[in-house]
């Protein structure tokens, strides 16, 4: 059993007028922000305030980048080479990175989101395509990659750093990706399950799939989605028990 483990929240999902998730409050129980990049969501003004909040709370900060599909919310899945997949990601990271250097943040990893690192778990040479933007933006920034996956491969062929991942609050396919959100009850939202499956994957080293098959998981990190409505009570439950267990949480990138 680790000693220690990251958690993890997609943040900075507002846009404009529009407001989404308990940023200021899940902040307080995480350790690694995944803030959007103004692209799927996002824009200058949130992600200044999200890395502000970071900065004040001890959160690393880490880049979120998906599909240019603010309409979407990056939840579908756009035709592009690996070579605009790879050029997409700096330019992102880029534009997240100009905020974490004003707070005088390094820019701490990248993880994709939503349709994009649906198709990252699957889909090796668009792993790499984001490992090569993550190695050629810096040496030293983490690489979210979902554990049991084709992006563990591709981190390790391009030689990126990285951390695998396990999520607390979706449900497993028994190829270890995560079911269709399409699918009713892909979310999970009770505190009590989600912390449930959050402790069987820290201590125990595996998730049980919806069909009842057990899937191996070694994750350095926990992903909570802060947009869901009981996301607070999750985290809290989640932290008690870890507390319990003697397991500690820190930044990915420590």
């Amino acid at each position: 059993m680790p000693d220690r483990i990251d958690m993890n929240s997609d943040m900075g999902e507002s846009f404009g007028v529009y407001k989404l998730g308990r940023d200021a409050e899940v902040m307080d129980y995480i350790s690694s922000a995944n803030i959007a990049c103004g692209w799927h969501a996002g824009d200058p003004m949130v992600m200044e305030q999200t890395v502000r909040m970071a900065k004040e709370k001890g959160v690393g900060v880490g880049a979120h980048p998906g599909y240019p599909d603010l309409l979407g919310f990056g939840r579908r899945r756009l035709d592009l080479s690996a070579g605009e997949i790879e050029n997409y990601m700096l330019y992102q990271m880029g534009a997240l990175y100009a905020f974490a250097k004003a707070y005088e943040l390094p820019l701490q990893h990248i993880k994709a989101h939503g349709s994009l690192g649906n198709l990252a778990f699957v889909d090796l040479e668009a792993s790499k395509a984001i490992a090569r933007a993550a190695l050629r933006f810096s040496k030293d920034i983490v690489f979210v990659a979902l554990t049991g996956t084709v992006m563990v491969q591709a981190a390790r062929e391009i030689g990126v750093r990285y951390v695998e991942e396990a999520y607390a609050d979706r449900v497993y396919n028994p190829d270890g990706t995560l079911q269709s959100r399409k699918i009713a009850g892909s979310v999970i939202h009770d505190p009590e399950k989600a912390a449930k499956q959050a402790l069987t994957i820290v201590k125990e080293g595996y998730v049980i799939a919806h069909d009842g098959t057990k899937v191996g998981v070694r994750p350095q990190t926990l992903c909570v989605h802060g947009d869901t409505p009981t996301a607070i009570s999750i985290l809290q439950k989640i932290r008690a028990e870890l507390k319990k267990a003697g397991i500690a949480v820190k930044p990915m990138g420590q």
